[in-house]
Parts: structure tokens; sequence; C-alpha cells
């Protein structure tokens, strides 16, 4: 065995795929000589193993520490699977970490299980000062009573110290503590680590374990992290800043010391934007304003002068965006309103400034934030001492600090204003919010990269490697793509030249029967299950109504339970799926074997080009201008479209004896399109080994190719369907 293959030893099957031995041998490598990796796999041909092993081989070698992860579920317990199958072979000490919501047993917040946490500790100490001073006393009245002077008096300093010690005892005893946290710091936990350690263990176990004994599962996995091989997470450990900063300390590891993994990386760029914009409601700013009513500080007054006028501001932009009749069309969720302006700032910017009124708002907003910070620690006192029965959170200091982002920030590039309006459930009340909407994902993942060790992005669809590149501020990584190894001969890609599927068209009769005929010969040609994805639930459901087939229809819709969904599509024989792509089937969902015999992607589903979407699409404009002037369009709407195109693809054919059929039924789709039908064909957007196994084919003869295709493999049970 070579010095670059030693990570074999982590290896937990017999032999790796051709491409996953290349793929390990140039992670490592790429590791060895601390460059981020851009890895992309097909689906099913095991990335996690590709990126897992040789990362941890680097790191055993290097002592460091390994992050692997996700924000799919289920690639969660894939990683589990797969860790659990290493340390079989070769021990590591793994932890599964989620986040305190999902551990807590008494299920308190984060500033009340601080709280919690801080007095329980006190608690602790504070009775193990007064068993040693009780210890102390007796031993020196022993002394005494034998004559020794000097040891009664010390009694007797030593017993005005027990006093104190145990009216702080009784004090605290009347405070906010948590009993599982007490117990993790009086009892001996040896067990719990001798147990955790024994095997890989899901937080679902840690939390049962915890549970029976009364201890805090998530308390005692942060103390126990420190040393570990391998950490599986999801991606807000890494993601939010300071979540991360608390992260790393709970490791023990500086951030050079960590190598991070990401699972389905191509998510990467909506996560970050996510964990970076900024939020304020109405609401917030009700309360602030009844919270600085009821304080006599000097400072409230300039507090709810400046809280005041955004409010005021906040409700006139919503008030004057919502056209005739729209306020009773408001729904209970956050609809967006115009508030650009072509002068300038948006709409509520200028409307804040302008009734404003005031010595500055820089001064208010100061003022209202120093007064926000010490009525936030006369909150947490209160909690601790046990005169609140929950932690109170500020919102005058929450109010202040998001307004002076607003006002400070608003105007930069990548930055999007915007304003929303729902309607709440309880009253039927409209109310609003202000976001500050981050278009730019690398202000929050540039950073992570500078500071760890390295990073591995794998994905079955991270290419065009450079966009993804600009996108993460990822510097020089090395890239690889593998395509499906497995047998050609077993899978068909049809481009079927359906009518395109044009917003203007797609109420057309005449495009809806060709699309509906089309999709129903897949199904009827399919031997088991097929998925159909959909540009949007509404056309789902459209192509539901018209299907023509003899097989269980069924419907994903918003709200249901996915998981309970699929279970039941999986174990019928002969089903169609119908669901959107832009739902939570289309990736990190596997659908192995007979599971699904064929997937059609309907359409080319380009995401809702709302207010945010031209945002984010300008945004990159300018940031990547040198690459164009389509670079906005390419980088925010026509790469992450063929991704998710590309990711419904790979729901089939996940193993080397697996068979199927992929469609793409949309004529832009068809090589004829790139010549014939300029920038609204997307064949020469997919990789050149994927264009390659497409086939164009006439709507009307795909059922003549499927046929062809699946009765050459002897798929059929019985008789074939008659074309």
């Amino acid at each position: 065995m070579s010095e670059t293959n030693g990570y074999m030893r982590f290896f937990p099957y017999e032999d790796p795929y051709d491409d996953q031995r290349e793929a390990m041998d140039r992670i490592y490598n790429a590791l060895s000589r601390r460059q981020d990796v851009l890895f992309e796999g097909a689906c099913g041909t095991g990335k996690t193993l590709s990126a897992l092993v040789p990362a941890l081989e680097y790191a055993r070698e290097s002592d460091k520490t390994v992050v692997i992860t996700t924000n799919v579920h289920q690639q969660m317990r894939q990683f589990v699977t797969e860790a659990r199958q290493i340390t079989r072979q070769e021990p590591i000490r793994a932890v599964v970490f989620k986040g305190k919501a999902s551990m807590c047993h008494i299920d308190v917040g984060f500033e009340e299980c601080q709280v919690l946490r801080d007095n329980t500790y006190e608690l602790i100490d504070a009775e193990r000062d007064r068993d040693q001073l009780e210890r102390r006393q007796e031993e020196l009245l022993a002394e005494s009573q034998e004559g020794d002077e000097r040891a009664a008096e010390a009694r007797s300093a030593v017993m005005d110290e027990l006093d104190a010690v145990e009216a702080q005892v009784e004090d605290l005893e009347e405070a906010n503590t948590c009993e599982h946290y007490y117990n993790n710091l009086a009892a001996d936990t040896d067990e719990f680590y001798d147990w955790l350690f024994e095997d890989v263990r899901t937080p679902e176990d840690v939390y049962e374990y915890a549970g029976e004994r009364t201890l805090c599962g998530y308390e005692l996995l942060k103390d126990g992290m420190e040393g570990v091989d391998l950490v599986v997470c999801n991606y807000h450990h890494l993601l939010d800043p300071a979540i991360r900063e608390q992260f790393f300390r709970w490791l023990g590891r500086d951030p050079e010391d960590v190598i991070t993994v990401f699972d389905e990386a191509h998510n990467v760029e909506g996560a970050a934007r996510d964990h970076a914009t900024r939020t304020l409601t109405e609401n917030t700013l009700d309360q602030a304003l009844d919270e600085l009513d009821e304080s006599d500080d000097p400072r409230a007054a300039a507090a709810s002068n400046v809280v005041g006028a955004f409010r005021a501001a906040l409700v006139e932009t919503y008030d004057d965006a919502l056209g005739f009749g729209e306020r009773e069309r408001v729904g209970e969720n956050w609809e967006d309103v115009a508030i650009a302006n072509e002068e300038g700032r948006d709409d509520l910017t200028r409307a804040f400034l302008q009734g404003y009124t005031g010595p500055g708002v820089d001064e208010d907003l100061a003022a209202a934030a120093e007064l926000g910070r010490e009525l936030d620690e006369e909150y947490e006192e209160a909690y601790k001492r046990g005169d609140a029965t929950t932690r109170t959170e500020c919102q005058t200091l929450q109010a202040a600090t998001f307004i002076s982002s607003w006002v400070d920030e608003g105007a930069a590039l990548g930055q999007y204003p915007v304003v929303s309006v729902r309607r709440d459930a309880g009253t039927g009340d409209v109310y609003g919010r202000a976001e500050l909407y981050t278009c730019i994902p690398q202000e929050v993942t540039g950073q992570l990269f500078d500071e760890v060790y390295a990073s591995v992005l794998m994905s079955a669809t991270l290419r065009p490697f450079d966009v993804m590149g600009d996108v993460l501020g990822l510097e020089s990584p090395v890239t690889m793509a593998y395509g499906l190894s497995f047998p050609a001969e077993r899978r068909r890609t049809f481009a079927a030249e359906t009518p395109a599927l044009f917003a203007s068209e797609r109420d057309d009769p005449d495009t809806q029967a060709a699309v509906a005929g089309a999709l129903s010969d897949a199904v009827r040609f399919t031997p088991g299950n097929t998925l159909a994805f959909f540009p949007s639930y509404a056309e789902a459901e459209r192509y539901h109504e018209l299907l023509d087939v003899e097989a269980t229809v069924y419907r994903d819709e918003p709200g249901d339970s996915v998981e309970e969904l699929r279970r039941e599509f999986t174990d019928s024989d002969d089903a169609v799926l119908c669901t959107s792509l832009w739902g939570t089937l289309a990736e990190g969902v596997s659908f192995d074997g007979d599971d699904a015999r064929t997937v059609v992607v309907v359409g080319v589903p380009y995401p809702h080009l709302d207010d945010r979407a031209k945002a984010v699409q300008a945004a990159y404009g300018a940031a990547f201008s040198e690459r164009g002037e389509d670079a906005g369009w390419e980088y925010a709407v026509e790469i992450p479209t063929i991704r998710k195109t590309r990711q419904a693809l790979g729901r089939v054919i996940r193993a080397p004896d697996d068979f199927g059929v992929r469609v793409l039924l949309d004529e832009r789709y068809t090589e004829t399109a790139s010549a014939e039908m300029g920038k609204y064909g997307v064949h020469d957007s997919f990789p050149p080994e994927e264009r390659e196994e497409m086939v164009d084919v006439d709507p009307t003869k795909l059922k003549f190719a499927m046929l062809n295709f699946y009765q050459g493999l002897d798929a059929y049970d019985g008789e074939p369907p008659t074309p």
C-alpha cells in the first residue's frame, strides 16, 4: 500500500469504484497541499466516502478534526450509516450534532438556557464550596476540642464564610436552574462517554439516553466534542458566524485545525444567503415602543422617537404599495411589496428619513442601542434570580440594531431592502416586516473558507466550477468531476420536442395536450414507477388532472408529509408522482431500484423572477461584470435552474445494477433548439458528457424509444404495453 492510499484503512467496503479511488487520491493530495476542492460526482456514485475517507486520514496524520455537514435530513442519516461502517473497520470518535431546540428536554430558548446553565453551574459551585467548608469546620472543631485555640479562631471564620455560602445556595435554589444540567455536573458522566463512543450515536439516541437518566444530552455532547475525529452537523453550525465561533470552541480547535466537508454543496449559496439575511417585524417595533413607554430612563424619549419613526414609515410604505383590493387578498404567508425607487434609496428609507424629526438618526439610534443593552442585562438578571419565569428578550435592542444596519448598509452592493406583509392568523390584521436580503453569499462563505484549514464541497451538480468558486469566494480550488460510471447501456436520456412551456404558452390547449400525451406515454411504457417534476406545484396539479393513465397518480402538495408520500409511492408497483422541481423530492431523496424507473422533467423550471430574484441577478451582474453582460442571468437564473434539473434526473440510476430512463419534456432541451432558439435553448448548459447522452425524439415516438429500451432489458413483467 503506497503512502498516498493509506486512507484505505477508513474505507469500509471491499473495493471502491474506479472513480472513487481516483477521487480519494486527488482529495488526499489536495488536502496535503491545503487546497479547497470542488468535487462533482453523479448521484449514487459514493461521493460521501470519496471525500470522507481521505479527509479522515489526513486529519488523523495532522491532528485535525473533520466536520461533515449537510442541509438534507436523509443525507445526515446516510453520514451516520457511513460513519458506523467506518468505525467497524477503523475506530473513530464521532459525534452527530444537532441544534439545542431538537435536544432540549424542558423546551426553553437559547437565552433562557444560557441563564439556566449559568445559575446551575453557580449552584453546583456553591454547594461544593459549602461541602468543603463543612468538612473544614468539622476538622477545626475536632482540633479546637483538643485545646488548639488557633483552630477555634479559624473555625469561627470558617463558620462565618459557611453562613454566607449557605445563604448563596438558598438564593440559587430559589432561582431558575435546570435539573438535567445539574445532574450533568453532579454525576459521574464517564458511563455516558463510554456509551457515546462505542458506536456512532444519533441525536435521537442521545436524547433518549439522557432523558432516561435526567441528563442534558446537548451539553454532554458539547463537553465531549473536544478531540473527536469526526463531527456530523447541519449547515448552520458553520454558516452562522456566531454559532461557528462557539462550535469551534466546543471542538477545542482553532479554525485552521478543521477540515470541512459540505455535502449537497450546490445548496450552500442559498443557505448562506438565508443566514446573512436580517429581519424586523412591525410587532417587534410595537413591543419595543411599549418597552420604552414603561421606562423612565431619559434616553427612552430619543429611542422612542427613532423607533416610532421607522414603524410609521414601514406602515406608510406597505399601505402605499398595496393597490386597490390587495390588502384584502393578503394571506398568512409573507408577501413582498415593491419598494424600489429609481431616484435613490428605497421607499421605506425615504419615508423614514423624511418622517423622522430629532437631533439626528445616528444619535437617537446610539441612545436606543445603549439603553437596549442595559435593559437586556436587567432581563437576564431578573431571570437568573428567579424573579421572572422566562428570559425576556429586549425588543428595543433588536429594533435599534436592525434600523442601524438598514440605514448604514441598505444601499451597499449585494444588500436588497425588502418590505413584506402578512395577515395575522389570530387577529386577522395585516402587518409588515422590513428585511435586509443578502444577494451575494460570499460575504458569509468567503470568511469561512479563509478561516478553516481546507474544505471539500461535493454535489452531483456543482459545475460550472468557475461560477461556483466566484459565488462562494473560493480561491483557486482543485476541481474534479465524475459522471455515471455505471453501464451506459442500462440508461437512456431523451429530450422530447414538446412545445416549450413558456409562461405565455402554458395555458394553450394544444401545448397542454402535447405535453400530457407525451407524459402519459412515458408513464404507460415504464415498467414500474415514474417521477414527474414540474416548474411549480400549480403545473404539477394541472398535469395531475390531464394524465390519461391506469397507474396510480400521486401529487405532492406544499405542507404535506413528503416522507409519508414518498413511502406510499415507493410501496406502489405502478404509480406516477407529480411534484415541483423546487420542492424537497428533487434532491437528497433516494429512489433506488424499483422505487422509480423513469424520471420526467416537464419544462425548463426557471424560478419565478420576483423582485428578490431580479435583485440577485443585478448584484451578480455588477459583481461579475467581467464575464459579460449576461453574467447576472447566468449566475442567478440559468445555472441554478439547470442544476435543479440535473438533480431531478439523478433520482434514478443509483447503483451499477440499476437501470432507467430520464426524459426532458420541452423542445428547449433538444440539440436542435441550441441552433434554432438562441438563448432560449438550454441544451448547451449541461456538461459535455451529459449532452452526449441526450437523444432528441419526436414526442409521438417517445413511447417506441422507451419500449425498445425496457424490452431490451427484459424489464416488463409479462407482456409489454402496446404502442
